[in-house]
């Protein structure tokens, strides 16, 4: 069973950069397709956003409309790892990010209830 550790959360000013990781053990991230999603405040789990997404061979990234042109997802199949590159970050984006591995394609859903493995989340403050 696969495991995952988000890690790089913090505060920042708006117009600024943060980079999530997600260590992933266990099995090898290219395995699954992996994909960042958030929970604003006050919202439940499954109201879950996706955010962004990769292949299992990384072939093919998906972002929703909100961070796209800011947000760069990239893996690293020989650290294990998957990360979440932010940049122009607006205080809308704030919320708890999560790492997630869906057992099929973010083509066919991006809903919170399609992932099947998630990590404990990292918070991400952005202050205006």
């Amino acid at each position: 069973q696969m495991q995952l550790l988000e890690s790089g959360g913090g505060l920042v000013q708006a117009g600024g950069s943060l980079q999530l990781s997600c260590a992933a053990s266990g099995r090898p991230v290219n395995s699954y397709t992996m994909g960042w999603l958030r929970q604003a405040p006050g919202k439940e789990r499954e109201e879950r956003e996706f955010v962004a997404g990769v292949s299992g061979i990384g072939s093919r990234k998906y972002y929703s409309d909100a961070v796209k042109g800011r947000f760069t997802i990239s893996t690293d199949n020989d650290k294990n790892m998957v990360y979440l590159q932010m940049n122009n970050l607006k205080p809308a984006d704030t919320a708890v990010y999560y790492c997630a591995a869906h057992p099929t394609s973010w083509g066919i859903s991006r809903q919170p209830s399609a992932c099947s493995l998630w990590g404990q989340g990292t918070q991400v403050t952005v202050s205006s």
